[in-house]
């Protein structure tokens, strides 16, 4: 194995310079990002949205040379004690390969040791044109928000809603936390479009295939919002500017409180909850009740 180090940096600028500018993210499909699980090097090109590539923060030489390390001693970049580290997270671009979204300093490491073939996840994040799309297409003047991995999603050995088949239970390690089908049901029927977003580098197909399977349809799902970008785009602008048109009403849930706001006067209403499990679950229900009684415009 090569030993690159001292080029990595010149490889960086030049993968920026050949690609920054020119990357347009494209949906894979499904056949690929199922059988794809690894990718050329050569093939892998950095974000250039991402810190690791802006100047004033750059890569971390500690970092990297701790994945060097691990990768000489054990052969993988993990110990074999923290079995379940994941694959680079990548996402399929035009003109050619994919665009790394998580592991930029692995791949530094990879390709300072000359390694050829690594381990990659293709998925398709929601990106601004998905949204804008999501919110034409919507049906009301009315959205509800949830935190997927805060809110939707169970943590530990919470009680789980069950599947309407038993065999996706093996595709998806992620679970709907008792109650949230009834919710989303619930909201629906009050004619709330329902938002669901996470930081994590989900495949929005594989977001909205897993609430089929409990019976529950989504109108908007945004992915990887936890990507770091410098500044704001125009096209970022123009979403915010296009929820703001749309919805006239905002309610978020998540696990302590529901939050009502309303676009026209910027006034606000908040409901604690409490409990785990049912409970929770009905606290949030009995809220919804109370503010579809108590009218939908603010006091």
């Amino acid at each position: 194995m090569a030993d690159n180090k001292g080029g990595f940096s010149v490889h960086l600028q030049e993968e920026l310079k050949k690609y920054g500018d020119i990357m347009v993210p494209v949906k894979a499909g499904l056949p690929e990002r199922l059988l794809v699980k690894k990718a050329l090097v050569s093939k892998l090109h950095p974000n250039p949205d991402d810190e690791f590539c802006w100047p004033e923060v750059g890569p971390s030489s500690s970092i990297i040379n701790k994945y060097i390390s691990l990768y000489k001693q054990y052969g993988a970049m993990y110990r074999p004690e923290d079995l379940g580290q994941e694959p680079l997270m990548v996402e399929k671009v035009h003109p050619d390969g994919y665009m790394l979204l998580n592991g930029h300093h692995r791949w530094a490491a990879y390709w300072t040791l000359g390694v050829k073939l690594v381990p990659v996840s293709i998925v398709n994040l929601t990106q601004e044109t998905d949204i804008e799309q999501m919110i034409r297409e919507s049906k009301h003047d009315r959205r509800a928000t949830l935190d997927l991995d805060e809110v939707v999603f169970c943590r530990g050995d919470e009680p789980a809603e069950k599947m309407r088949s038993s065999r996706f239970g093996r595709k998806y390690k992620e679970k709907l936390r008792l109650g949230i089908p009834r919710i989303l049901h619930t909201l629906s029927k009050q004619g709330y479009d329902i938002w669901v977003y996470t930081a994590k580098y989900y495949s929005m197909d594989d977001i909205r295939d897993l609430f089929k399977q409990y019976t529950v349809k989504v109108d908007g799902i945004i992915t990887g919002t936890g990507r770091k970008t410098k500044g704001q785009t125009e096209s970022k602008k123009r979403v915010e500017h296009l929820f703001a048109e749309k919805y006239v009403q905002t309610l978020h849930i998540d696990r302590d409180m529901v939050l009502r706001t309303f676009a026209d006067t910027k006034d606000f209403e908040d409901y604690p909850v409490g409990g785990s499990g049912a409970d929770w679950a009905r606290a949030v229900l009995a809220v919804l009740r109370e503010m579809e009684k108590n009218g939908t415009t603010g006091s």
